[in-house]
């Protein structure tokens, strides 16, 4: 009776804490639904006076500002839920701009958008990490590899919005007739040499009709709204309790909390890992821009985009629940080396090859396989961020949104000035870097590990030794 009692217990415990998962995973699968087509089309829908580039550079921007001072603040004074619902409000704020574009509407929306999008994945990664962690203490596992199943299984769930947002906006707009033709001259310049393919490759785009603008983001808004009432309704709140503490700790002064995220800079191990989310941003980047725009629309037109991001989404999707599952077995180390080995191929691949109509296939395979390091990513930066600063789990998420935020920023900058060729090389240099900078980590932290084994190692012999003595 003792034993199915236990059993039931154990049973229950796993159960509330894996619907916390769920529900948190399908919250962002309804919100970046909307968001994640909208941001793509942000550019074509407003292009008329720089209004698309201006909105997501304000967003970005907005972004960096809020990732320094404000998600250890909210989230500390507010919670993890309450956090999540305020900066989910922010994206549906977003989309409800989008209906009547003006820079009086769209500009200041994506401000209050990227104020809220560092605290949205902030709170987000808070919320997994002290709920696997607490998890692991009831079961008696690892904390990392609790944690590392709850990411795999939310960004299994939450990369797959890609694939339906990408759906969404295809099947809507493929009511307008833009099977554009793509001539012999415009293929030669379809390639990693090519220079300013922003201009070419958008001259024979047919824009879509305002109803269908408008269908495409009452959708979008109603999937934001569905997204918020879920985490108010069944999210449960979730208090960060680390055995450690012994007794009621006094909160810590107001500008401590509004500095910590630089204040943690002061860790070595975080200022090597930063590269981390340098290139994570710029990886994304140039998947959604600069393929989809220079190899994609320039050789098979506008309305493939939407079916090859879908690809990329559907093989992130699917590879982040295994990664998840498999990194308790293979360490996080052999994940990080399969996602630098099939990134820099693809990369390799991108600079050689000449794309054409005919060879169809290959505009699929290369955003599935780039999907299958994007997982790596997404996977593998949130659960070392969370294991290595688990007491400063807020700040530690902070500046990972900050450098994330800093690349897009940067790109913005150089993405009409450099060569497709140029930016494919940054990428590989940006890489390597990322990878000579985490294994340092990673032996730093083996050093560690070793010299505290032997400092324990000397502590039980000396106590033995004291005991004989008595």
């Amino acid at each position: 009776m003792y034993v199915s009692m236990g059993s039931w217990t154990l049973a229950s415990i796993m159960e509330r804490s894996l619907k916390n998962v769920l529900v948190v995973s399908f919250g962002f699968l309804l919100l970046f639904t909307a968001y994640g087509s909208l941001q793509n089309l942000q550019s074509s829908l407003h292009s008329e006076g720089g209004l698309g580039v201006a909105t997501l550079s304000a967003l970005f921007g907005a972004v960096l500002l809020s990732s320094m001072f404000f998600p250890p603040i909210f989230i500390k004074r507010f919670g993890c839920k309450w956090t999540i619902i305020g900066a989910m409000s922010c994206y549906v704020a977003f989309s409800l701009g989008n209906f009547k574009s003006s820079w009086y509407t769209l500009v200041p929306t994506s401000v209050l958008l990227g104020l809220g999008a560092a605290l949205l994945w902030s709170a987000q990664c808070t919320y997994l990490t002290v709920l696997g962690n607490s998890q692991a203490r009831k079961v008696g596992k690892l904390g990392k590899d609790v944690v590392n199943k709850y990411f795999g299984i939310f960004f299994f769930i939450f990369q797959s919005s890609g694939m339906w947002g990408n759906l969404i906006s295809s099947l809507v707009f493929d009511q307008t007739p833009n099977k554009e033709f793509i001539s012999d001259y415009q293929l030669m310049s379809c390639r990693a040499k090519a220079c300013l393919m922003s201009t070419a490759a958008s001259d024979t785009t047919t824009q879509p009709s305002q109803k269908l603008v408008y269908t495409l983001l009452g959708i979008y808004t109603a999937s934001g709204v569905l997204a918020i009432l879920l985490i108010v309704m069944f999210l449960e709140p979730i208090e960060d309790n680390l055995p450690n503490s012994e007794g009621e700790e006094k909160s810590p002064p107001f500008w401590s909390i509004l500095l910590s995220t630089f204040m943690l800079l002061r860790d070595k191990r975080l200022c090597l890992l930063n590269l981390l989310p340098l290139y994570n941003g710029l990886q994304q980047g140039f998947m959604s821009g600069e393929y989809t725009r220079s190899y994609a629309t320039c050789t098979l037109g506008i309305h493939f985009v939407d079916y090859v991001m879908i690809c990329f989404s559907a093989a992130s999707s699917l590879c982040s629940l295994l990664y998840g599952k498999i990194s308790q077995y293979t360490g996080r180390a052999v994940l990080y080396v399969l996602g630098t080995v099939t990134h820099l191929s693809c990369t390799v691949t991108l600079l050689l090859w000449q794309p054409h109509p005919a060879q169809m296939v290959m505009f699929f395979i290369l955003p599935g396989l780039w999907g299958v390091s994007d997982a790596v990513w997404q996977t593998q930066n949130c659960v070392l961020y969370g294991v290595l600063f688990e007491k400063n789990k807020e700040a530690a998420f902070a500046n990972y949104r900050l450098w994330e935020a800093l690349e897009f920023v940067i790109a913005f900058g150089y993405s009409t000035f450099l060569c497709v060729s140029t930016k494919l090389y940054i990428l590989a240099g940006v890489l390597m870097l990322a990878m000579v900078a985490y294994g340092t980590v990673e032996y730093m932290e083996s050093r560690s590990l070793t010299q505290l084994s032997a400092a324990g190692g000397r502590s039980q012999a000396v106590e033995g030794e004291t005991q004989t003595q008595m």
